[in-house]
């Protein structure tokens, strides 16, 4: 079977699809292309309408939303393949995590909903895809995520330090590596890049901060750091994980925001990720030698200046130093959980997720018998 192996990927800013074309080694990763596929403006923004206000969505544009990233995302996998040079016949498989609009894996009746027809990929690219990779986790009783600390294991796991991987997208995660091998946890601490986005978009009309520029001009407001601080999922032990449905503009909103600087503001919300990183860090893996960072925060240059300061006897890096660009960590992983379940390997580590035992994650699509 051919070894080459594509992962799609979007995230909780919802800035666009990033595409690997990847093969694997026993504990190696080779990138042969990567592409980064922007969302429409007008799809992006019918994306976001539906995160912000789940209870109003149709069914009849909830089938549409589906559709069109299916599309997004077919279109992705067809330029990072034509960049990689490599015959489509000779890609085993496609992992595609599609876009996440909803997240309740503490629900009643839990759940993690992803659009983006996975069928649309398989049938666009003829090659076998993967998709729903949360479903199974949350199935036996697993949150749904993190899903990538198998693939950090896999790959970062070093017998030499005690590692923590940080991604830092929209939400930020830690994936715990002990040098011993010893027990993997990893759970989302809370807010990355998402409300420092968010706010920069309502005051100052931009998709993001760039560098960290603004809250770098700014002063942090202790109060209002206090009250974001207060908040209970900060104290909540693992495993857990959130997103945009708990920390979003309307989380915000519960909090005396108004009366406060704008800059400042932003210069807090940049605290309020570094610190909440860094104390589920110290309180879960105190003897963390090296933090390599990945996801668009490794790009914030004030944010990792702030979580150096919170860990001043710590290495943190990019994950560029353990061996793999912070941009395509992600997407890599999604090619690599495809190859697993392709293979009829587990990919969730309970120790993470809380699931009851190890499965096989996603859906197969096959283009064809």
């Amino acid at each position: 079977m051919a070894d080459f192996y594509v992962g799609l990927m979007s995230g909780t800013s919802m800035d666009g699809i990033d595409a690997v074309l990847a093969s694997f080694g026993d504990a190696s990763v080779n990138i042969h292309a990567v592409h980064s596929e922007p969302y429409p403006q007008e799809l992006q923004n019918a994306l976001f309408a539906a995160i912000r206000e789940p209870l109003d969505v149709a069914l009849d544009p909830s089938g549409e939303l589906d559709q069109k990233v299916g599309e997004a995302f077919l279109r992705a996998a067809h330029a990072v393949i034509e960049r990689s040079g490599v015959p489509g016949q000779e890609v085993a498989a496609i992992g595609s995590h599609g876009q996440t609009l909803r997240h309740q894996p503490n629900a009643v009746e839990p759940f993690s909903l992803q659009v983006g027809n996975a069928s649309i990929i398989a049938a666009g690219t003829d090659t076998t895809t993967i998709s729903n990779f949360r479903a199974a986790d949350i199935a036996v009783g697993g949150q749904g995520a993190p899903l990538v600390p198998p693939f950090h294991q896999w790959l970062f796991g070093s017998s030499d330090s005690n590692r923590v991987i940080a991604n830092i997208g929209g939400i930020a995660n830690i994936t715990v590596l002990p040098a011993d091998g010893d027990r993997v946890i990893g759970f989302d601490t809370g807010p990355g890049n998402g409300l420092m986005d968010a706010w920069i978009s309502r005051h100052l009309a931009k998709s993001f901060d760039n560098e960290g520029a603004w809250a770098a001009s700014a002063t942090v407001d202790q109060s209002l750091l206090g009250c974001f601080r207060d908040d209970p999922y900060f104290s909540l032990r693992p495993p857990k994980s959130t997103g945009f449905e708990y920390f979003n503009p309307g989380w915000l909103q519960e909090f005396p925001t108004d009366d406060a600087d704008a800059a400042d503001v932003q210069a807090t919300l940049c605290e309020l990720s570094a610190a909440t990183i860094a104390a589920a860090i110290a309180e879960h893996a105190g003897d963390t030698q090296e933090v390599f960072v990945c996801g668009g925060g490794v790009h914030n240059c004030e944010l990792m200046r702030r979580l150096r300061d919170h860990l001043p006897d710590v290495s943190v890096t990019s994950t560029r130093g353990a061996g793999l660009d912070p941009d395509w960590v992600e997407a890599v992983a999604f090619a690599w959980l495809a190859m697993r379940s392709l293979h009829g390997q587990s990919g969730n580590l309970p120790s993470v997720t809380g699931a009851t035992h190890k499965v096989v994650l996603g859906d197969i699509h096959s283009p064809k018998l």
